[in-house]
Formats: structure tokens, C-alpha cells, sequence
């Protein structure tokens, strides 16, 4: 089936993994494993996956390096596993490109539920109701953000950025003009009342220019930094 949903769950304790893969399957998704960072790595740079289970701690590979290194080459969805206590990691997890964290120990149910949202958010799994009429469209010069298949545009390009990223540029360009400070930026996209590592936005906002700037100048100097304050959008014209 072309519309099945794969996850990749990663963690060296059997125990979680297999825990997480009785609840997932629940949901019709269909589940692969890994026990360490290495065979992690390989199954997440050679397959595709709707979204990436991945344990934070881990013999040999961590997940902060392998989170890493699958965001140099892919955008596939990651939610972080991470013990009580590895508030740091966190924020290093947040700033290769983590899309969420859950905490253990947790709930399946929870997992479950933190899936689904993530799944909502991620464009491959988007889905808009036939009838629907009213496009949730927004519209640049240089810059088009299509909300209702979560593509965005740059010249006419299609540029891939994970959910997070695609998170933050859209809450920047519904508003436009108006500034954030990192603190709002972090509650209003991370969906956190964070523990205050503002580096998690700014490293975001970096990799978002990096990669608006690949295919369209004008459009990456569409996120202003404003100096001791935060971000905001601004449009350009010419």
C-alpha cells in the first residue's frame, strides 16, 4: 500500500522496542527496528520513513549524531527519546533538528498521540478533504507557503524542510512584520514552556536561511534578525 505509514523505532533496550511496536501496530503503521545508532543510521539514510522513534542514549552512536547526520541528508520526521534528567541533551537534540521529545518513563499512549500529531504536521501524510474550496495559501514575491499540503515554494522551487522548520517559517509568515522574541518562538512552535536554551531558534533559523537560500536569495532574506530582540518576517520586493 502506497499510503501505509512506516516508523523507524530505535532504542538498544528490546523491552521499549517492543512495547512501542505493539501500540504503533495497533494503528495499522508498519514498524522496523534498530538496536544501536549505526544500524539506525543505515535504515534512515536507505529507507524511507514517515517518522523516526529514536532513542537519545545509546551505546556507540548516539542519537544526537545520528539525528545529525540524517539531517544532512533527509527531512524525515524525529521524536527523541530521553531519560528524566538529560534536560541538556534535549536542547542539543532541538538543535540537529529533533521535532519533538518525549520523556521516559512514558506512556505508549502518549507516543502514540505525539505519532499522530507529528504526522499531521509532516507534508507526506497531510491530508485536505476533497471538498475542500478555501486554499490555505500564502503568497510572496519569491515566497509561496502552501498550509494545506505543507509545501513551500521558493521561485517556483519546492524546498524540503522538516516539520519543525516548516513550523517556524509559516508562524514567521502569517504574521508579517511583527517581531518574536526567541522565548514566544519557543512556546509558540516548540509548544513548550522551554527550559530556556534560546540557541534551539536561532539554530533553526539559521538552517531555514541556509536552505530558502539555496534556491532563492530574496527569499531568505525574508526572516530578519532583529539585534537584542528576536525574528520576524519581512517581505521583499524586489
Amino acid at each position: 500500500m502506497d499510503n501505509e505509514v512506516k516508523v523507524l523505532v530505535v532504542d538498544d533496550e528490546e523491552r521499549i522496542r517492543r512495547l512501542l511496536k505493539m501500540y504503533l501496530e495497533r494503528e495499522d503503521y508498519v514498524i522496523e527496528e534498530a538496536e544501536d545508532g549505526d544500524e539506525a543510521l543505515d535504515k534512515a539514510l536507505t529507507n524511507e520513513y514517515d517518522v523516526i522513534l529514536l532513542d537519545l542514549m545509546m551505546p556507540g552512536k548516539d542519537g544526537i549524531e545520528v539525528c545529525k547526520e540524517i539531517r544532512e541528508k533527509k527531512t524525515t520526521p524525529i521524536i527523541m527519546l530521553t531519560a528524566k534528567g538529560e534536560e541538556v541533551n534535549r536542547v542539543q537534540g532541538f538543535e540537529v533538528g529533533t521535532d519533538d521529545y518525549i520523556v521516559k518513563p512514558f506512556s505508549p499512549r502518549e507516543v502514540v498521540l505525539r505519532v499522530k500529531a507529528l504526522l499531521r504536521r509532516s507534508s507526506k501524510s497531510s491530508y485536505v478533504p476533497p471538498e475542500t474550496t478555501a486554499k490555505d495559501i500564502i503568497v510572496f514575491p519569491y515566497l509561496t507557503i502552501d498550509n494545506d499540503a505543507h509545501r513551500v515554494l521558493a521561485d517556483g522551487k519546492e524546498v524540503s524542510l522538516t516539520p519543525k522548520e516548516y513550523e517556524l517559517l509559516y508562524f514567521l509568515a502569517k504574521a508579517p512584520d511583527k517581531v518574536f522574541d526567541r522565548e514566544q518562538l519557543l512556546k509558540e512552535v516548540w509548544h513548550y514552556e522551554f527550559f530556556g536554551d534560546l540557541r534551539t531558534v536561532d539554530t533553526h533559523v539559521k538552517r531555514l536561511r541556509e536552505k530558502l537560500n539555496k534556491v532563492s536569495e530574496q527569499a531568505a532574506r525574508m526572516i530578519v534578525t532583529v539585534w537584542g530582540v528576536g525574528y520576524k518576517f519581512e517581505v521583499v520586493n524586489e
